[in-house]
This record gives structure tokens, C-alpha cells and sequence, in this order.
């Protein structure tokens, strides 16, 4: 039913969500006095947790200082502090850091850079973006066509850009049927092949980049690629001339373990896309750190100018709530506690595995897990339309904990996955509430499905 009582525009409008009054570390609190565990730190963005007092006052000094400065004029003091300590996270030639307010700007901006980059060379018609199915890049029309959500995709089709794609590394249900070991220790990847074989149909003259999440996140349930996959690709974007993009908005600082998850897999790319995780989720912040290359082929070939912007790139208070964030994770030692904390998350995981026969898998990083449900132990996905995943955590909810559910886990239609990724500040205690609160959820659903409701 259509809600008519209030005028928020919701992003459900048939729902009624709860109102969160404020949050304190790994939990929110509603207007009722119900407390809910962030096991998802929201969209896996408040790695920091909630009501750090030290993030809000230094967005609120800049404040007072300057509202806004349009940085085709000006810049700050803070603009400059955030983009050296971000650049200094990434490799060596990754040197310049480009500001926006979140991921989907981010990945926009960096298939408009890829692009200006070789029409500034003289080869316009190097402008087709290779994405992966299962991805996804962020809900422009760059990023959305770039993106392999099919779900988000369809009902704009009519708008997307001709970008093409290839299969993502999922070996769990690999789209060639292959078996990951016999791949690894040949050094054979059937997904890097359907990759180089799509460039070459294309033709590499045409292709300005190849895009992709290190790990793939929201759409497929965190899932780690091969150990040489990476490898492999940069080979490849090599061999032909294209530009390497690694999407860091749910991965980045620290969430896997380290600084930046392609750190991983040791490959440079040509440019790492980043959100969330730079302010903590405490304000809408995002950029791209640039490749030395890209940066002097803009100013030797482009007069130095990159023909793109947002008004809001920069925002002084925004950039401090980064720089505040950026002081937090190296002060309070986030990615060690990140480290400690994985294994003891992953154990209570696989706990659940052993005990509930409908978790088919458990993957991951650092403190970004993907918990993926089968109606048989096979592998056998529940059909769409018994929504498993969003009734697992509706049931979390209604005990307490809220996490990330996603669906189309196998091939975009079939699959359902649950991400656990609570804010890196997150400790043992509070680990195994975190487990307990899902445990029973599982239960409950368990007891729902033998009962028909």
C-alpha cells in the first residue's frame, strides 16, 4: 500500500522504516528505544562506527570556517591534507587524488578520464568500457552502463552506453565449469580468455578500460578473486593499451585487511576508485587516486585540464570529516584490529555453516563477508520470488541486527547472499553478539520455511 502519511519520497514507499534518533560504536538506536547491532555499517560505509565525537567537530570547525569554496576557484587547507594522506595509502604512481561525494561519481568520473586520456592522445575512438556481470559501479548512466547489476540495469537500457562485459571470477559456480585449483595451478583462467577474446572482437583501438571491483561486493557476496587473476588482467590491459580501473568504494581503507584490496593481489592499476569508507560514512565523499601517466598525459596533450566536475568536488566540510576519518584509522590502529578481528568473525560464520544446511558458503576479507544461501547443499538457489535473503534480515531486524541482503548471487537472476561487514572499530564481545543475533535469525527463518509462512 502507498504510504501517504508523511512526504519523504522512500526508497520503498510500500515501508515503514524505523527512525534511528543516533548511534554510538557498532550500534543505532530508534525513536522506540530499539537498539540494532550495524553488522553492514549501513552500506558498508560507517567503518568507524556512530557518534564519533572527534569526526563531527572537526566538520563542524571547518564550518564555521568556510561553508564552500568552488574549487574551480579556490581550495582549502583540508582539500590539500586529505588528498596527501590518501595518495600516500595507494602505490607509488598513483599520485594525485580527485575529490567527489560518493562512488558512483567516483567510477563516472574515472571512465571520463580513461576517455579523455586517449582522445588527448590523439585516439578518439578509444571510449568502450569493459565491465563485468555482477558488478556494480554506481547509478549514473557512465557507471550503471559500466556495471553488471542486471537487475538496476534493465529498466534503463534504452539510456545505457554500448559498454561491454565479461564474467567475474566465480568459481564456487563457475560459468565454464571449471574447477579453481586445476585453473590456479595452470595458470588458465576460462574468465581472463572470454576477456582478452571479447578485446580482441572489439578491437583494442576501440577500448580505453577495463573496470573492476577487487572484490566483488554488493551483487555477488564478497567473493575473492583467484590468487593470479589480477595478474593476469594487468597483463592483459598492458598487452593492449587499456586502462586498468579498480573500484575501491567497499573495499577501501582497511575494510579487507588492508589499506586498498588490490593491495591482495599486487598489481598497480591505473586508477583505484574510492567512497564510503574515507569519511566513515559521516559525509558523502568519493574521488579516484590518478596514475602519474594519466595525470602529465593530461597536462602534456589537454592543456592540463580535465573536462569534468562536480559542484560539490572538494567540499571543505566534507574533506575535513575525510581528514578526521583518515586521523581515526591511524591513530586507533583500524586495520590491526581489522586483522585481529577476521579470523574470529569467519569462525563464528563457518559455525553457522556447520550448523544451518541453507548457508551454502562463507567468503571473505579482513571484515567483509558474504554468507550465501541454498535450498539445497548442493548449491541450488532458492527461486527469486521467495525473497531468502531479505527475510533473513528482516528476522535480524526484529532481533536486533541489520546486514546487507542481495540477490541474483549466481547468475544475476538465481541466488541469495547476506554481507556481513560491521564497522572495523567492532570487538571480539562484540563479534559474538554479532553471531549470536544472526544464529538466531537463521533459526527463526528455519522454523518460518517448515511452518509455510
Amino acid at each position: 500500500m502507498l504510504r501517504l502519511e508523511d512526504y519523504v519520497f522512500h526508497r520503498d514507499l510500500t515501508k515503514v522504516y524505523p527512525i534511528i534518533t543516533h548511534g554510538k560504536g557498532v550500534y543505532l538506536y530508534a525513536d522506540d528505544g530499539k537498539r540494532y547491532l550495524d553488522g553492514c555499517s549501513g552500506a558498508v560505509a560507517a567503518n568507524l562506527g556512530h557518534g564519533d565525537k572527534g569526526i563531527a567537530e572537526a566538520m563542524a570547525l571547518q564550518a564555521e570556517k568556510a561553508a564552500f569554496v568552488h574549487t574551480m576557484r579556490f581550495e582549502t587547507e583540508v582539500l590539500h591534507k586529505l588528498a596527501e594522506r590518501v595518495a600516500k595509502l595507494a602505490p607509488a604512481p598513483l599520485n594525485k587524488v580527485y575529490f567527489t561525494c560518493g562512488g558512483s561519481e567516483a567510477n563516472e568520473s574515472a571512465i571520463k578520464l580513461a576517455r579523455q586520456y586517449f582522445r588527448d592522445r590523439g585516439e578518439p575512438e578509444k571510449q568502450v568500457v569493459i565491465g563485468r556481470w555482477q558488478s556494480y559501479h554506481g547509478n549514473t548512466i557512465g557507471s550503471l552502463s559500466a556495471g553488471g547489476d542486471i537487475k538496476r540495469r534493465q529498466p534503463y537500457n534504452g539510456y545505457l552506453l554500448p559498454f561491454q562485459h565479461v564474467s567475474a571470477p566465480h568459481c564456487l559456480h563457475c560459468p565454464f565449469n571449471r574447477i579453481e585449483s586445476e585453473c590456479e595451478s595452470n595458470k588458465d583462467w576460462s574468465c581472463v580468455h572470454e576477456l582478452e577474446r571479447l578485446v580482441l572482437e572489439i578491437g583494442p583501438s576501440q577500448i580505453s578500460a577495463i573496470i573492476a571491483e577487487p572484490i566483488t561486493g554488493s551483487q555477488a557476496g564478497a567473493i575473492p578473486p583467484p590468487s593470479s587473476y589480477f595478474e593476469q588482467v594487468r597483463a592483459l590491459c598492458d598487452r593492449y593499451d587499456l586502462l586498468l580501473i579498480i573500484d575501491e568504494v567497499m573495499t577501501g581503507f582497511g575494510r579487507t585487511g588492508a589499506h586498498f584490496a588490490i593491495e591482495h593481489y599486487g598489481v598497480i592499476p591505473d586508477i583505484i576508485t574510492f567512497g564510503k569508507g574515507v569519511s566513515g560514512g559521516y559525509s558523502p565523499l568519493g574521488g579516484m587516486i590518478v596514475h602519474d601517466k594519466i595525470v602529465e598525459g593530461i597536462i602534456q596533450n589537454g592543456h592540463g585540464k580535465f573536462v569534468h566536475g562536480y559542484t560539490y568536488s572538494g567540499h571543505p566540510v566534507t574533506v575535513a570529516a575525510g581528514v578526521a576519518a583518515l586521523e581515526k584509522y591511524e591513530t586507533d590502529d583500524i586495520l590491526a584490529n581489522v586483522n585481529e578481528q577476521e579470523n574470529h568473525l569467519m569462525s563464528g560464520l563457518l559455525n553457522l555453516k556447520k550448523k544451518y544446511p541453507i548457508v551454502y558458503d562463507i567468503r571473505g576479507r579482513g571484515l567483509f563477508f558474504g554468507l550465501e544461501l541454498a535450498s539445497r547443499q548442493d548449491g541450488t538457489p532458492f527461486m527469486p520470488d521467495e525473497r531468502i535473503a531479505e527475510k533473513l534480515n528482516e528476522k535480524a531486524m526484529e532481533l536486533g541486527a541489520v546486514f546487507y541482503p542481495g540477490s541474483g548471487t549466481v547468475n544475476g537472476h538465481a541466488g541469495d547472499h547476506l554481507i556481513i561487514a560491521p564497522p572495523l572499530i567492532i570487538n571480539r564481545d562484540e563479534i559474538d553478539e554479532l553471531i549470536g543475533l544472526l544464529d538466531s535469525a537463521l533459526q527463526a527463518l528455519m522454523d518460518s520455511m517448515k511452518e509455510g509462512t
